[in-house]
C-alpha cells in the first residue's frame, strides 16, 4: 500500500477503548433488515444452562426509522461457536475470527471518530444530542452521516480481511453481493454489516475452514460495495485525503484502497545488481535461477511447474566467512524478485527472521517463528524468507548454551521445512545464512535442500572488479588493462566452478573418494556412485538418507540447468500469464538430460559442505579444549608459585 506524507498513527488506546462496544455488538443486538432479505434463523443458545446473550437495539441519535419488517436477533458469537457443529469448545479458528472481528470493529469505530473530529460531524452530533441540529445544517448532517457510514463499513471490511489473511487456507466460499449497506450512520452501517455476516455464516460456514473463508469473502464484498458507493458520495475528502497506520497490526488505512496482506510488503533495503555480487559464482547463479523459478508460480493452480517437475529449491543454506557477500546475495535476489513482481503485478513479500524474534516468554519465540513461516508460505504471494545468522537464532539441541526460545525456533523451522504437513507449492523459498554453519543443529542444517557456498572474490580479476565497484566513480584513477566485470560473466564462471567439483575439495572427503576410485574405478554407474555414498556415510555418520535426497534434488535442479529468457520476465504475456499446463510444457522443452558428471559433482558439492562443517566443528571444539587446558596449566603454575613463596 502506498504510504502518504500525511500518514497519521492511529493510537492503540483510541482503538482499545472501543473493545467493549465491539464485544457488545458481537454478543447480541436486534436488527430489522431494510435492504437484504433474511435467510437464517436467529442463533440458538447452546445449552439451557447458559443465559440469553445481551441484545442491543440501534439508537442512532436524531434519526427515527420505521419498518414493518420483523426484527431478527443477531448473536455473532453464538453463531461462530456453532460453526463446527456440536463441539462444546471454541476452536482456535473460531477464537481467531472473533478476535479479528472485535479488532476490525474497534478500528472502524476509531477511524470513524477521527473522521468526525476532522469534519463538523462531531459538533453536529453533540448539538443533535443537546437539542437538535442547527437550522440550515440538516442536509450537511445527513451527508456527513452517510460519509461516516461508508468510512466505517469500508474500514471494518478492510481490517477484517487484512487480519484474517494469515488464517486463510485453500477453501473459498462464494457469499454473493453485500446488500445490507446502510448509510444513515456509522453505527447503522456496522449493524447492517454484522447482521448480513451472521446470515452468511449460517448459510455457508459448517466448518472452521469455511468459517474463515466466509467471513473473509464477505469482508471483501463489503469493501467493494462501500468503495463503489463512495465514488458518488459527498463529504469524503477528509478520509480519502489522509491515511492512518495501526502499528500493532502493520495495517494502513489509505482511503478506499484495500490493505490486503496479499499486496506484499514494502521493501526498504538497498537492492544489488548481479554484477555487484563479485565471486560467489555458483551461489549467484542458483539465486538468479531461483528468482525466475519462483516467478513461474501459477496463482490459479497454486502450484509451480518446477515444483511438480522436480528441481525447485524450497530451502537452501548459504555459508561462508564474514565479509564474503551473504548480505549482498540476499539484496540481489530480493531486488530481482521485487522487479519481476512489479512487472507482472504479483504481490511480493520479503521477511527476515532475526534474533529480535527470540523472546523470554515461554512459547513466544515459537509463535514468532511460526508467524514468519506462515507469512512467507501464503499461497497468495511470491515469498522470500531469510534467516540470517541462523547459528545465533536457532538453538542446537543438546547444547546447554541454547536458550529455550532458540530451541523453540529450531523445532518450528524443522517442522516447517520438512515436516509431515509441509507442502511445497513453489511460490516461496527460505534461505538460511551463517558464518558458522557448524554451530547449526545437524538435523536443521540437513533440511536445507541446496547449499550456496558464499566464498566471495577468489581470482585476481574478482579483486580488481570488487575494488573498482567499491571505489565508485568519484576519482580519476585509470582502470588499467582489465575488462571490468568480464570475470563475472555467469555462464563461464559457473561452468568452471562445477568442473572443480568433479573431485572433492575437502581433504577428508578426497581421501574417501580416492580410496573408492582405486577400488572400483570410474564412478560411472548408479551402483558405483551408491558405493561411494556408503563410503562417505562410513566416514561421517551424519551423512544419512536425507543427504541423499538433498543431492538428488540438486541433480534435478541441474536438469533444469537453463535460463528462463529475460523477455519472459519483462513481457509477462510470453510466459507468466499463460495457463499452467502451457507453462509446464514450455519448461519441459528446456529440460536437459541428467548425466553422471552432474550426479558426481552434486555428491561432492554436498559432501564437501558436510565435511567442511564437521572439520570446523571439530576444530572449534579442540581449540576450546586446548584453551581450557592452557588455563588450567597456568592456574596450576601460579598456584604452585604462590604456595612456594
Amino acid at each position: 500500500m502506498s504510504q502518504t506524507s500525511d500518514q497519521m498513527e492511529l493510537r492503540e488506546e483510541d482503538i482499545v477503548k472501543h473493545y467493549n462496544r465491539a464485544v457488545a455488538m458481537l454478543e447480541g443486538f436486534d436488527h430489522t433488515p431494510r435492504i437484504a432479505r433474511g435467510a437464517a434463523a436467529p442463533a440458538q443458545e447452546r445449552s439451557s444452562g447458559i443465559g440469553t446473550r445481551r441484545r442491543f437495539r440501534s439508537t442512532t441519535p436524531g434519526l427515527v426509522t420505521r419498518s414493518t419488517a420483523r426484527p431478527e436477533g443477531v448473536q455473532l458469537v453464538a453463531r461462530i461457536e456453532a460453526a463446527d457443529g456440536d463441539d462444546p469448545l471454541v476452536s482456535t479458528a473460531q477464537a481467531g475470527v472473533m478476535q479479528a472481528l472485535r479488532r476490525a470493529i474497534a478500528i472502524a469505530l476509531a477511524v470513524a471518530e477521527t473522521y468526525a473530529e476532522a469534519t463538523e460531524l462531531a459538533d453536529l452530533k453533540r448539538a443533535n444530542l443537546e437539542g437538535g441540529v442547527p437550522r440550515g445544517k440538516e442536509a450537511a448532517f445527513s451527508e456527513l452521516l452517510g460519509a461516516e457510514a461508508l468510512v466505517t463499513a469500508h474500514v471494518f471490511g478492510n481490517a477484517c480481511a487484512f487480519l484474517l489473511a494469515q488464517m486463510a487456507g485453500e477453501v473459498t466460499v462464494e457469499v454473493g453481493e453485500a446488500e445490507e449497506l446502510l448509510t444513515e450512520s456509522g453505527q447503522a452501517a456496522l449493524y447492517g454489516a454484522l447482521w448480513e455476516l451472521d446470515q452468511k455464516i449460517a448459510a455457508h460456514a459448517d466448518s472452521d475452514a469455511r468459517l474463515v473463508a466466509t467471513v473473509a469473502a464477505y469482508a471483501e464484498q463489503l469493501m467493494e460495495k462501500a468503495a463503489l458507493r463512495a465514488q458518488t458520495a459527498p463529504r469524503l475528502a477528509a478520509f480519502t485525503g489522509a491515511s492512518w497506520h495501526v502499528e500493532a497490526d502493520d495495517f494502513t488505512v489509505d482511503g478506499f484502497t484495500p490493505a490486503q496482506k496479499a499486496q506484499g510488503s514494502k521493501l526498504t533495503m538497498t537492492f544489488k545488481k548481479p554484477h555487484e555480487v563479485v565471486g560467489n559464482h555458483i551461489a549467484k547463479y542458483q539465486a538468479l535461477r531461483l528468482a525466475k523459478m519462483l516467478m513461474s508460480y501459477d496463482f490459479e493452480r497454486r502450484l509451480n511447474p518446477f515444483a511438480e517437475l522436480g528441481g525447485f529449491i524450497f530451502t537452501f543454506m548459504g555459508d561462508g566467512a564474514p565479509g564474503t557477500g551473504k548480505t549482498t546475495l540476499i539484496q540481489m535476489m530480493a531486488g530481482l524478485l521485487s522487479e519481476y513482481c512489479q512487472v507482472a503485478g504479483y504481490p511480493f513479500r520479503y521477511q527476515n527472521l532475526s534474533t529480535e524474534n527470540i523472546d523470554s516468554y515461554q512459547g513466544k519465540s515459537g509463535q514468532n517463528a511460526k508467524a514468519f513461516i506462515d507469512n512467507i508460505i501464503d499461497p497468495n504471494v511470491i515469498g522470500f524468507g531469510t534467516i540470517d545468522d541462523i547459528d545465533q537464532l536457532a538453538g542446537k539441541r543438546g547444547d546447554r548454551q541454547s536458550s529455550a526460545g532458540q530451541l523453540e525456533i529450531t523445532a518450528v523451522l524443522m517442522e516447517s521445512f520438512a515436516g509431515a504437513g509441509t507442502v511445497v507449492r513453489g511460490n516461496c523459498t527460505f534461505g538460511m545464512f551463517s558464518n558458522y554453519p557448524e554451530n547449526v543443529d545437524d538435523a536443521l542444517r540437513q533440511r536445507a535442500g541446496a547449499r550456496f557456498l558464499v566464498d566471495g572474490p577468489q581470482t585476481r580479476e574478482d579483486y580488481i572488479d570488487i575494488l573498482a565497484l567499491l571505489m565508485g566513480s568519484n576519482h580519476d584513477i585509470p582502470l588499467g588493462e582489465h575488462e571490468l566485470y568480464a570475470a563475472q560473466e555467469i555462464r563461464k564462471a559457473v561452468a568452471r566452478s562445477f568442473e572443480r567439483h568433479a573431485r572433492p575439495q575437502e581433504a577428508g572427503l578426497l581421501e574417501v573418494f580416492e580410496r573408492v576410485h582405486s577400488d572400483i574405478g570410474e564412478l560411472d554407474t548408479i551402483a558405483k556412485m551408491g558405493t561411494y555414498l556408503k563410503a562417505i556415510q562410513q566416514a561421517d555418520a551424519r551423512f544419512t538418507g536425507r543427504a541423499i535426497k538433498n543431492i538428488t534434488d540438486a541433480v534435478k535442479v541441474r536438469a533444469m540447468d537453463f535460463e528462463l529468457p529475460d523477455e519472459w520476465m519483462e513481457e509477462p504475456e510470453l510466459f507468466l500469464f499463460k495457463p499452467y499446463d502451457e507453462k509446464k510444457a514450455m519448461i519441459e522443452e528446456l529440460r536437459v538430460p541428467i548425466t553422471t558428471e552432474m550426479v558426481l559433482q552434486e555428491i561432492n558439492r554436498y559432501a564437501d559442505s558436510e565435511f567442511r562443517y564437521a572439520d570446523k566443528s571439530d576444530e572449534a571444539a579442540i581449540a576450546g579444549m586446548v584453551r581450557d587446558m592452557e588455563r588450567t596449566a597456568e592456574a596450576k603454575r601460579r598456584y604452585l608459585e604462590g604456595k612456594d613463596g
